[in-house]
This record gives structure tokens, C-alpha cells and sequence, in this order.
């Protein structure tokens, strides 16, 4: 299974996919997939209830653009790529952890993973390892669990703050200029590539689409 970085309006996501996202009201069971007015209102609904909820955590109510109009843009980083950029964070702030030379297919159990995951523990690259799926377009240090517009449990984090916390990953571990990280994401690594180069590959993937997100002021999701 394909993991895509989707950065635009939800509605044009949720309607494009052919979701039946959950309203609240008795006509739920009746929307019918890719009603774009109705998932429209709905993400409308979603949006101004999240704002109320993280209330004065959050500089002012959320807001971007929903029209048929906003840009859109997808990138892949890839299942592998996006798992070797989490544990490369991981082990950025546990040095004293001995680093994986390849991707396991058990990277979810890692050891360093589990440490910047430990209750009580402020991690540096937080809105990487703590698995969060939806970035919102507004500046906010904090990740939160909550609800997605399909009433699924996610997490949730910033999309300037994940901008922040990949350039420190960046200036504390590779230092490289943009032009490289642009070069990094060219091609996909191939079968049997290190840790780091499909870290890399993931970095560049999302070091684009989070410059995306922030340059229109948009919402990022996985998708998979």
C-alpha cells in the first residue's frame, strides 16, 4: 500500500476519494460519496468545532481555504521513506541508542521510537514520531488527539511547526542545503537501501509539500 502526502482543501480529498464522511445529524446514513455541497458544509462544521475545542491554544480560529479553487498538490513519500524519517528523528534526540543500518519491517516497536513516545518526554521532532496524520495550517507547538472529518481517532499537529522541527532535524544531522534535499527526493531509493537514504528520500518529500501547505495556507494529510 502506496502512503501519499495530500496538502489542499479537505473537501476536494474527501469528495474526490469517495468517502461517506459522518455528519451530525440524521441524514448521516444518507450522503451519498462525492456530494461535494454536503462535504463541503460538513468540513465547515469539523473546522469550527476543532477551533472551539483548542479554543486560546491556538493563535486565532482555524481558517483556509475550502473553495473548488484552493491549489492542491500530493507528493509519495513513501511507506518506507516516511517510517526511516520518523526513526531517524527518533534517534537524532537518543544518541546513545544505536541506530538501525536498514529499515525493519517491525520499525513501529523501535526501540527510540518508543523512548520519544514515553509519557512525560518532550521531544524535539514531536510532530513526526508521535504519529500524526492531519497538519493544520496554524502555528501551534502541541500535538493533540481528536477526530477527522470521518469521525476517525487521529492525530493532529502544525503544519509550521513540522516545518520548524524538519529543519532542526536537518541542521542537527545532515545540514544540507536545499538544493541536495531537492536532489534527494528525485528518485526512490531502491530494494535494500539503507535507513538513511530512504530517510532521506522521506525528508525530501516532506520538506516539499510542508513548504506547500504553509505557502497557501493549507491543510496536510496522509494518505494511504
Amino acid at each position: 500500500m502506496a502512503l501519499d502526502v495530500y496538502v489542499g482543501p479537505l473537501a476536494h480529498y474527501y469528495a474526490g476519494a469517495g468517502y461517506r464522511i459522518a455528519l451530525a445529524d440524521a441524514a448521516a446514513d444518507h450522503l451519498k460519496p462525492k456530494d461535494p455541497e454536503r462535504i463541503h458544509a460538513t468540513i465547515l462544521t469539523w473546522r469550527r468545532a476543532l477551533s472551539d475545542f483548542l479554543g486560546d491554544n491556538i493563535p486565532a480560529p482555524l481558517d483556509w481555504d475550502e473553495t473548488p479553487a484552493a491549489p492542491r498538490f500530493t507528493g509519495r513519500p513513501g511507506w518506507d521513506g516516511w517510517a526511516a524519517l520518523v526513526l531517524w528523528a527518533a534517534y537524532a534526540e537518543h544518541p546513545l541508542l544505536r541506530r538501525p543500518d536498514t529499515l525493519s519491517d517491525e520499525w513501529e516497536n523501535d526501540a527510540a521510537l518508543a523512548r520519544s513516545n514515553a509519557e512525560g518526554f518532550r521531544s524535539r521532532y514531536s510532530h513526526l514520531v508521535r504519529h500524526v496524520e492531519l497538519w493544520l495550517p496554524s502555528p501551534f507547538p502541541f500535538t493533540f488527539d481528536g477526530k477527522d472529518v470521518d469521525g476517525h481517532r487521529v492525530v493532529l499537529g502544525s503544519a509550521p511547526t513540522l516545518q520548524r522541527q524538519l529543519a532542526d532535524l536537518n541542521g542537527a544531522t545532515w545540514k544540507a542545503g536545499d538544493d541536495v534535499v531537492a536532489g534527494w527526493g528525485r528518485r526512490p531509493p531502491s530494494d535494500g537501501a539503507s535507513l538513511e537514504l530512504r530517510a532521506r528520500y522521506g525528508f525530501a518529500a516532506m520538506v516539499k509539500a510542508v513548504q506547500q501547505a504553509i505557502d497557501h495556507r493549507l491543510p496536510m494529510k496522509l494518505d494511504y
